[in-house]
């Protein structure tokens, strides 16, 4: 389904104009952390649930436009880079704009995290290897010929963790025994920090989503 399909509009953005007291009344009917706001019809950016309930109920929202946040993305763009346009504004609600810079919905961080739920990552079967290296030292090219060469598939991997200039990745491999791997990943000095023949693990990581929480300082 294209990420499209996930665009809701059924907020508007408040003007400028409206007071302080209408924004704190939705966010009392909401969960979201942040909602858009327009200037003569131009998407200016999101004003935040926790300065605003620190705000003048009766001042128009202009008397704060210094605390308006103006993060969005366009219709066009990639999932994977609407996540992380999520973390880095610490929302989970995302202002859409199209190509004329028009505001026509938003996305909700639910919807898109369950993109993430639904790649071969998560949805297919396979092991889970923990290996660090340098990183300087480290490549991903070099990371999928050791997968390759042992007859692997490789479904997935990110850098999970970051660590006095020591890069941890997750690697997610298609059903295959991991010890050839393993011992490979050890041959070309990687620390193999943990490996799962089964799907046990991915399957506990994903129901607590611990990375995603800590990827996305909620």
């Amino acid at each position: 389904m294209p990420l499209s399909e996930f665009i809701i509009n059924d907020i508007k953005p408040f003007k400028v104009e409206n007071k302080i007291g209408e924004v704190q009344q939705l966010f009392n009917q909401l969960t979201y952390s942040h909602i858009p706001i327009k200037r003569d019809d131009v998407y200016i950016g999101c004003i935040s649930e926790n300065d605003v309930h620190c705000f003048d109920s009766q001042k128009p929202i202009s008397e704060f436009i210094y605390t308006i946040e103006g993060f969005f993305v366009r219709q066009n763009t990639l999932w994977l880079d609407v996540l992380e346009a999520f973390a880095q504004n610490d929302t989970n609600i995302m202002p859409v704009l199209n190509e004329h810079n028009k505001y026509i919905g938003y996305y909700e961080l639910h919807d898109i995290i369950s993109q993430f739920n639904q790649t071969p990552f998560f949805s297919e079967p396979g092991g889970i290897i923990i290996i660090e290296k340098g990183y300087n030292d480290y490549s991903f090219s070099e990371i999928s010929q050791i997968v390759e060469s042992n007859n692997g598939k490789l479904l997935g991997a990110f850098v999970s963790k970051m660590e006095n200039d020591v890069a941890q990745i997750t690697v997610k491999i298609g059903n295959t025994s991991l010890n050839d791997i393993i011992q490979t990943f050890r041959r070309y000095s990687y620390n193999v920090v943990s490996g799962h023949e089964e799907d046990s693990f991915l399957k506990s990581l994903k129901d607590r989503s611990d990375y995603l929480n800590k990827y996305l300082n909620l």
